[in-house]
C-alpha cells in the first residue's frame, strides 16, 4: 500500500454497494396508471384502477417489506384525485344544463 507523505492510508478493499430492495410491481402499474387516469387518456377507468392498484401495493409492500411505497401512496392519491375531478366534472355539466334548459323554457 504506497501513500503520498501526509495522506491517509487508503485501504486496498470498500465495503461495497448496498442491497438494494425489489420494488413492488403493483406500485409502479398504480402509479402509471393514475397519471394516465388523471391526464384524461383513461379518465375513470384509469384513476379507479390506479388507486385500487396501490392499495394493494401498500399491503403487499407491508407485509413483504419490498420498495416501492412512495409510489404506490402517490398512486392512491393520484387516482382517487382523478377521481374526485371526473365527478366533479359530471355535476358541473349537469349543472350547466339544468340551468340552460330552465332558463331557455322561461324566454
Amino acid at each position: 500500500m504506497q501513500t503520498t507523505p501526509g495522506a491517509p492510508p487508503v485501504a486496498p478493499y470498500g465495503y461495497g454497494a448496498y442491497p438494494t430492495r425489489k420494488t413492488n410491481g403493483l406500485a409502479v402499474a398504480s402509479l402509471v396508471l393514475s397519471i394516465v387516469g388523471f391526464l384524461w387518456i383513461l379518465p375513470l377507468v384509469g384513476s379507479v384502477a390506479g388507486a385500487i392498484m396501490g392499495h394493494i401495493a401498500l399491503g403487499q409492500i407491508k407485509r413483504t417489506g419490498e420498495g416501492g411505497r412512495g409510489m404506490a401512496l402517490a398512486g392512491v392519491i393520484i387516482g382517487w384525485a382523478g377521481v374526485a375531478l371526473l365527478l366533479l366534472g359530471v355535476l358541473f355539466l349537469f349543472f350547466v344544463v339544468a340551468v340552460s334548459s330552465g332558463s331557455s323554457q322561461y324566454s
